[in-house]
């Protein structure tokens, strides 16, 4: 059943555990601390107290966060108006600086053109002093404007276009030079004709490169080379001038006597004032170099704004993944009952139990010869195939420095699912009847099936779990009937884990048992309600106060004297109260408010499974999740199949079975183990490939315990008289008969006498049995099943100790008694014929006759007989009549028919045995 502790359920309401224990005190709900458990219905009950002052605080804090939001967009709109604000301020001012220097040029080239050249040679105008107005008002602008964020593209492609025109042109200077100087002779003789210089230009280039020279002190010498090359270029480039006659192509500087000045466009730049130019590069540095800062600082703050926001967020959304993906792993571990340390530590490898030397290498990442040599010197020389054992496994990964957790094959294939909360729809609830033997359990059950189920178990015990279902008022409940004998308790320890309420029946004239107090303490364990059904309240001396009193002791208070458990005052036999008890378990289950997700891929535990020989195996499984079909591939243990048919509890076939519903499933190659999860999946490959595992490592760890089990091993134990081995080979008719005799015999005192169950399984006693027996020196024991075929003459002939029995505490008595050599008489059965049905006639009035043929023995009228129908007794009794045509008789020997008749039985059949045995007191001698 799900609970949670206080601080899960705190975090769920974003509440400190501290505020959560004060609300749970307020409600009168015990919680000591942070860890305490709470039941589903306290949780329940909580959040519906706490909903309003959640939903209340959910809103709040959507409130805030939403005024959060719109304060930081609005921050953000502002801070991002300002910032184009300033830029388009920048704009303009530099806009307003270039037109008001423009028109100062303008005004200067219109007052040179009206003075008409003087004071200039070549009737240029003269170069002015700079107006040093613009430059200082850009000086201060640049000063003042130090927040300035970004600088016209266009300016910043001039200064790119100038840069490469300067570099080409120096470039085309330094091959002309080296021409004009390969040159030199051919060009002194043709000088008379030459036309004479431009003294004019020459004069303005000196001038230009004079000013470059004061602007540029620490390069002198490269200033000086690249005036004489200038000056050179600028000659040549006259006299091809005046040869060719025509112009190069390029801006007209002035007119002189009909001639053109050819103006290098790229010099332009070089040929302005000397102070103007300085000033403005000057400028353009520091206004570049301010800009660059500028700019620098705010992309970076813008982007560690963004990135410290894009990463904390991200960070946030990380973190609470992880942490979720660890609160999963945690609740996961604590439902397999794992320390979650461990789960959660990534330096941990999982090592399957029973893993080989091989494969423990490969997990931990290390050469096999190194596990094989710490193996050697700890004195346990196993190959690579070899399995190793829990401890050897733990040793040597410590000795290693490596840490590791073995996982058990339940473990290690067990599913945790989780479904969400709007796929969960309510399911019936399921419940286990638990209590002392011959309390009134199964007549409790007859009571409320309206069935006779006691009457056909041995000695009024029941022998195997079932399951039926029942419905009141419309609502389902499924009833899960556990075994009463103390050896059954294993079968009910798992009927506990499957189940939601647990019945305890207590007598009220005997009071609480033994067997009582496991119930209570298996119900404990499983954290499920328990409804104290107090029976037999008819008979005389029955106490029910008394019944009440002894359960306080043990934790079970009724709700009336202040405790959580209802306690219903009922008669099985006299049917009294009994819808009394089925409406105290509806409430009980609305309390809990039972969900599962019947949309789901089935999933379950296996209840019973058995061998049917005209219908292979049978699973009885409940489905806990999801819905099962017929056609739906199954895993169960080591056994996979395709469902042929389910068979619901009455007999009948059905095309579902939803959660809660317990139903027999045909189609599984083998007969699983009560107890087994099985799971339904897509694919057959998928399911066959883990089923195959399952059973190879289940066959690996038979073959390592079968090892310890050898004849020779056996022989030179008892040649030594250090231990005396008692092997036995257990056949039953369902695997919940085996597991309790297994668990039996593993608590009986191995001191004296060790106990090995060489072989156990499903079904008749085949010769196969006999032939192992007699290699390994074991007893057979039968547990309601019988020898088939000829086994029975092979046993004989080995002299094979075969014991058959129907009642459990019977085989544990006689097996304990041969331990310890305690055989004393007893009374046994001496078989004394057997007989084989033929035929079957109907006679009114008396019932069914069979018409037998005395195969073995001889019958005796006065023999008790039990009916044998596939290697399984079906039925035990006595003779009602033994005729031989229309004559009774007394006996009837081998070879002769007869006709039969059994009192209280008409359910004969062809091919049915019938076998008759007497009872009597031997004197025991082994």
């Amino acid at each position: 059943m799900a609970s949670m502790r206080v601080h899960e359920l705190a975090k769920e309401f974003d509440m400190t555990s501290k505020e959560l224990l004060d609300k749970l005190n307020e409600m009168k709900i015990p919680a000591k601390s942070h860890a305490s458990m709470l039941a589903d219905a306290y949780v329940a009950k909580i959040r519906k107290n706490l909903e309003p002052e959640i939903k209340q605080r959910a809103g709040q804090l959507e409130a805030e966060e939403a005024a959060e939001l719109a304060r930081e967009r609005a921050e953000a709109e502002a801070r991002k108006a300002e910032e184009e604000r300033a830029r388009r301020e920048a704009v303009e001012q530099e806009r307003a600086a270039r037109e008001a220097e423009r028109a100062r040029r303008e005004a200067a080239e219109a007052e040179g053109s009206a003075s008409g050249g003087e004071g200039s040679p070549d009737g240029r105008k003269p170069a002015k002093a700079p107006a040093s107005s613009p430059f200082e008002s850009l000086a201060s602008q640049i000063e003042s404007e130090k927040e300035r964020v970004a600088r016209e593209a266009a300016e910043a492609r001039a200064r790119a276009r100038q840069a490469k025109a300067m570099a080409e042109v120096a470039k085309k200077q330094a091959v002309e030079e080296a021409l004009r100087q390969r040159n030199s002779k051919k060009q002194k003789g043709s000088a008379s004709s030459a036309p004479k210089p431009a003294p004019v230009i020459g004069a303005k280039k000196a001038s230009g490169f004079d000013s470059l020279l004061s602007q540029i002190e620490a390069e002198k010498q490269r200033i000086e080379a690249q005036k004489k090359q200038a000056a050179s270029v600028g000659a040549g480039a006259k006299d091809a001038a005046r040869k060719g006659g025509k112009p190069e192509r390029g801006p007209k500087k002035g007119k002189r006597g009909g001639s053109f000045e050819q103006i290098v466009p790229e010099l332009e730049v070089q040929q302005q004032p000397a102070g103007e130019d300085r000033y403005a590069q000057m400028a353009v540095q520091a206004e570049k170099l301010q800009r660059d800062k500028v700019l620098a600082e705010a992309r970076a703050a813008v982007a560690a704004a963004s990135t410290h926001e894009g990463e904390g967020r991200r960070k946030k959304r990380k973190e609470k993944r992880e942490a979720e993906n660890r609160e999963r792993l945690e609740l996961e571990a604590i439902e397999k009952g794992l320390d979650p340390t461990l789960v959660l530590d990534d330096s941990v490898v999982e090592i399957p139990q029973g893993t080989t030397v091989a494969k423990f290498a490969e997990l931990i990442g290390v050469p096999p010869n190194d596990v094989i040599k710490r193996l050697f010197m700890l004195g346990q020389v196993l190959t690579l195939t070899q399995s190793m054992g829990d401890d050897l496994v733990e040793l040597i990964a410590d000795d290693m420095g490596r840490k590791v957790r073995v996982v058990s094959p339940e473990e290690e294939y067990a599913v945790v699912y989780h479904d969400k909360d709007e796929d969960l729809k309510p399911r019936p609830p399921v419940v286990t009847v638990m209590g002392h033997v011959d309390h009134g359990k199964t007549s409790l059950l007859d009571a409320i099936r309206d069935t006779g189920v006691a009457a056909g178990e041995a000695g009024g015990i029941t022998q195997h779990i079932g399951a039926s279902v029942v419905e009141i008022d419309g609502k389902q409940i499924t009833f899960i009937d556990t075994p009463g004998h103390e050896a059954f308790t294993a079968m009910r320890a798992r009927g506990a884990q499957v189940t939601d309420v647990i019945v305890l029946v207590v007598a009220a004239d005997d009071g609480v048992m033994p067997q009582t107090v496991e119930a209570i303490n298996h119900a404990k364990a499983a954290e499920v309600p328990i409804v104290v059904a107090v029976n037999k309240i008819d008979k005389p001396g029955a106490n029910p106060d008394r019944v009440r009193q002894e359960l306080v002791e043990y934790g079970v208070i009724p709700e009336e004297w202040g405790g959580t458990n209802m306690f219903v005052e009922v008669s099985a036999k006299q049917r009294l109260h009994i819808d009394d008890v089925l409406e105290t378990i509806i409430l009980q289950a609305d309390v809990l408010e039972l969900k599962a997700n019947p949309d789901a891929e089935a999933s379950g535990f296996v209840i019973e499974a058995n061998l049917d020989k005209g219908r292979g195996p049978v699973a009885t499984v409940l489905v806990q999740r999801g819905t099962l079909h017929p056609g739906d591939i199954v895993v169960a243990g080591t056994s996979y199949g395709r469902v042929r048919a389910l068979v619901n509890p009455l007999g009948k076939h059905v095309d579902e079975a939803y959660p809660a519903d317990p139903v027999e499933i045909l189609g599984l190659n083998s007969v699983p183990v009560a107890g087994d999860e099985f799971r339904v999946f897509d694919d057959e490959r998928d399911a066959r490939k883990l089923a195959e595992e399952r059973a190879l490592r289940a066959r690996l760890a038979e073959q390592e315990t079968k090892s310890h089990v050898s004849l020779d091993d056996l022989f030179s134990r008892i040649e030594e008289g250090k231990q005396t081995d008692l092997n036995l080979i257990v056949k039953a008719d369902v695997q919940g008969s085996i597991e309790a005799l297994r668990d039996a015999f593993e608590k009986m005192d191995q001191s004296e006498v060790r106990i090995n169950i060489v072989h156990s399984a499903v079904g008749g006693i085949t010769e196969t049995d006999v032939t192992l027996a007699s290699a390994s020196d074991a007893i057979i024991i039968g547990f309601n099943v019988r020898p088939t075929g000829k086994s029975k003459v092979q046993a004989e002939k080995e002299k094979v100790d075969i014991r058959l029995y129907r009642v459990i505490y019977q085989a544990i008595e006689e097996i304990n008694a041969a331990r310890v050599g305690l055989l004393s008489p007893d009374i046994v059965e001496e078989d004394t014929g057997v007989a084989e049905v033929r035929e079957t006639f109907k006679v009114p009035k008396v019932g069914t006759i069979a018409g037998c043929y005395i195969t073995e023995g001889e019958i005796n009228r006065d023999d008790k007989v039990r009916i044998v129908r596939d290697g399984t007794v079906i039925f035990e009794g006595v003779m009602e009549s033994l005729r031989r045509f229309k004559d009774d008789v007394k006996s009837v020997r081998q070879g002769y028919e007869c006709g039969i008749g059994i009192h209280g039985y008409q359910d004969l059949k062809v091919g049915d045995t019938i076998e008759g045995y007497q009872v009597k007191e031997v004197e025991r001698t082994e």
